[in-house]
């Protein structure tokens, strides 16, 4: 079994992703969407969140060389980051969503060493603005980012672009795609169930509506 099937098959065991053609979710943004996607629900499960951990490490020895530290995205990969960094034995820091209001007002939190090459660990991409604001708060905060791994993506066109404008290479272990694909192959969804979550793909926004 491929690694972003093996992915899926534990985001939908766990609930950690849902799918509810005939009964659509709301999103915080005020879409209607037959997919709502949780990734923390996978950190109560000790066997599953090993699992990310364990393909997250992969790829980054795969795809990645001499990364000296781990960033998780506040605060869906907060925990999976920590994971991350604790097996491969390197500092980790997390980002947050905004400065703390307080204090020393920190956008990053905890010490990154002057051009340190960074990895950033996120739960879940949609349009990736939220990721590109991290890699731009790890640079001006002296680190040199690799790339990015998240556990899902959507795999929504505008996210491409923004990794590719910001010089940032992506990877994710499961997707859209994989995601439905297997449902479809275990009886989750029937084939006319299918079409509707292939249509709200293509064009999310026009959906909702």
């Amino acid at each position: 079994m491929t690694t972003e099937k093996s992915i899926a098959q534990l985001l939908l065991q766990s609930k950690a992703i849902m799918l509810q053609p005939a009964n659509p979710f709301v999103w915080a943004s005020g879409w209607r969407a037959p997919i709502y996607c949780d990734n923390r629900r996978t950190l109560s499960f000790p066997e599953i969140r090993t699992s990310i951990k364990e393909a997250f490490i992969q790829i980054i020895r795969e795809k990645f060389s001499d990364i000296q530290c781990v960033a998780g995205v506040a605060t869906g990969a907060i925990a999976q980051g920590a994971l991350v960094a604790d097996a491969l034995q390197l500092p980790f820091v997390y980002v947050r969503s905004a400065p703390k209001d307080h204090g020393l007002e920190n956008l990053v939190e905890g010490i990154i060493e002057p051009d340190s090459k960074v990895i950033i660990i996120e739960d879940l991409v949609s349009t990736g603005s939220s990721c590109i604001k991290a890699v731009h708060a790890l640079r001006q905060a002296g680190g040199q980012v690799a790339g990015l791994c998240a556990i899902f993506t959507y795999g929504f066109k505008v996210a491409t672009e923004n990794f590719k404008n910001h010089e940032c290479p992506f990877y994710a272990l499961t997707n859209y795609n994989a995601i439905i694909d297997l449902a479809l192959e275990t009886g989750y969804i029937n084939p006319d169930e299918l079409q509707i979550l292939k249509r709200w793909r293509e064009n999310p926004e026009s959906w909702s509506k």
